[in-house]
């Protein structure tokens, strides 16, 4: 209650006391909460993102918010801002994210859309301005797996074999990631923290971007965590991708079988970690909504293990631990 009233108290001073409603716009996986503000004289809304300083940091999204914008990319323009209590005052993208809005009918257009803004974000990259991506990070997200969702999420006890198979096939994700070309990773690139706004689209939630492989964006975009497309759409789009990534002279591999392999492997990575973050968020934080995404991902992550023969035994590794389950997520 006190951090409510200290916000006030702040927006108060900021619009130098024009008369506002706050209301509750969205909270996310993480402690930040957002609140959308009307205004009674008909001006438009504004966004306000509580982030206690304690427990996250404005600094990294106003910073990447100057670097997208930059780039050409529509993100919320930051109107006013308080570092030290974690108060910062955003234009308003709307409430339709691609997850509410995108059906069959336009996800040519709108995946287009995303395509060609992901493409400006990593023309703009420059090391130096993102922290890495580093094996150490990207090690630290692939741990998530075995400490929470094995452990914690399904109580089971991996035995000695089963760990040298985890070790073994993460040794194998992790290099092929340090081997990726590197460029701005957004790193939740996705149909959640996609709006459908004008231009198109608002991009939302990119205070974690890091420096790393030019595939992982593409991957968190057409291997959503919620929302199943058929494999031979998201090939589709992941061509029509690097046709234009080519084009624009980004380092993607020549060929589009090696591109692709890189393509799955990185989306491999990024789905250990989000069962694993998944399942942090039911088991610590109480918010079990998540488990019924779990599927979907888990799908995703067998059927690319099955492909490749070196990553078979992790295909092996989840069938024992796991039955394949039911996917839930929205599928077109």
């Amino acid at each position: 209650m006190k951090r409510i009233e200290a916000l006030r108290h702040w927006l108060e001073s900021v619009l130098d006391h024009t008369a506002f409603e706050l209301a509750v716009a969205s909270n996310d996986a993480s402690f930040r909460r957002y609140f959308r503000l009307s205004f009674n004289d008909g001006r438009q809304s504004l966004v306000v993102m509580d982030a206690p300083p304690e427990r996250e940091d404005c600094r990294p999204f106003v910073h990447v918010a100057a670097l997208f914008a930059a780039a050409g990319v529509h993100v919320p323009a930051v109107h006013a801002q308080d570092l030290d209590q974690g108060f910062l005052l955003l234009s308003d993208l709307g409430d339709i994210t691609y997850l509410k809005a995108i059906g069959e009918d336009n996800a040519d257009r709108l995946y287009g859309d995303a395509l060609e803004a992901l493409v400006r974000i990593q023309l703009a990259s420059r090391a130096g301005e993102l922290p890495d991506y580093s094996r150490e990070l990207l090690s630290r997200e692939l741990a998530l797996f075995p400490d929470w969702y094995v452990a914690r999420q399904l109580g089971r006890e991996l035995s000695a074999a089963q760990r040298q198979v985890l070790e073994t096939g993460f040794a194998l994700l992790l290099e092929n990631a340090l081997a990726q070309p590197r460029v701005f990773v957004h790193r939740d690139y996705h149909s959640r923290n996609l709006m459908q706004t004008e231009p198109n689209p608002g991009v939302l939630d990119f205070q974690d971007a890091v420096y790393g492989p030019i595939t992982y964006d593409l991957v968190s975009l057409l291997r959503d965590a919620y929302i199943a497309w058929p494999e031979e759409q998201v090939i589709d789009w992941c061509i029509r991708y690097w046709e234009r990534a080519r084009q624009a002279g980004l380092p993607v591999a020549a060929d589009f079988a090696d591109f692709y392999r890189d393509f799955e492997w990185m989306g491999a990575q990024r789905q250990f970690k989000v069962l694993g973050i998944f399942a942090r968020l039911s088991c610590r934080d109480g918010k079990d909504g998540y488990l019924r995404d779990q599927p979907l991902v888990a799908g995703y992550l067998r059927r690319t293990c099955q492909r490749y023969r070196e990553l078979d035994p992790l295909a092996r590794l989840l069938d024992e631990l796991e039955p394949e389950p039911k996917t839930v997520g929205i599928t077109f």
